[in-house]
């Protein structure tokens, strides 16, 4: 039984990270004004450098989500260490430049200074996050490696978990705006909290050091 609920819980992970992954193909084959860019100024979509941060961040950071729940896989880490490194190479990099891309953005953020803050902050804790769990594995500090891994992620899955919160809160308060200023912190905050549950029930399995 446990076996089949943890296998519909990767499941569900997987199929998440990989839908949102590919949602911005969406802004390819549909008008652009839709989502969150209808709540835009005309003025900002013809911006060319926002408009460069904007698909920057949305295709880097889809690739990120796309890619990086793979590394979780332990039997992906065990019998093909070579396609995981691959793996995480293209992750750090398009972490890297979706980040960066999303700190610029977020100081246009829709909702004002609330808003700037939080996606601002979510950056810089993705991009912290995944440049320490680099230089880490660089060290071969495996663990520590791992770690970082598991809040870089989370940050990253803060593109599913805004899809899921949005429209429920929206529904709720009944105002867009109203919804979007909570989802600005309730989309990444607490994914970092899982991930530090995550962690330290991981942290208990380990063996006692004797010195």
């Amino acid at each position: 039984m446990n076996k089949i609920f943890n296998r519909s819980k990767w499941l569900i992970f997987g199929a998440l990270s990989v839908s949102v992954g590919l949602y911005p193909i969406l802004y390819f084959i549909l008008d652009r004004r839709f989502g969150l860019l209808s709540s835009k100024s005309p003025d900002l979509l013809q911006n060319v450098t926002w408009n460069f941060g904007f698909y920057g961040h949305i295709i880097f950071g889809g690739i990120a989500l796309l890619i990086g729940w793979t590394q979780f896989n332990s039997r992906l880490r065990r019998n093909k260490m070579a396609l995981h490194r691959t793996i995480g190479k293209i992750y750090v990099l398009t972490a890297i430049v979706s980040g960066l891309c999303g700190l610029y953005i977020a100081q246009f953020a829709t909702g004002g200074i609330t808003n700037r803050i939080g996606f601002s902050l979510s950056a810089i804790v993705w991009l912290t996050t995944t440049i320490l769990a680099y230089k880490s594995i660089k060290s071969r500090k495996i663990r520590l490696h791992k770690e970082y891994m598991i809040y870089s992620y989370a940050v990253c899955f803060s593109a599913v978990t805004l899809r899921i919160w949005l429209p429920i809160l929206t529904v709720i308060t009944g105002k867009f705006i109203s919804a979007y200023l909570i989802t600005g912190w309730l989309s990444w905050v607490p994914n970092l909290i899982v991930a530090y549950f995550l962690i330290s029930r991981e942290r208990k399995k380990l063996p006692v050091q004797s010195f």
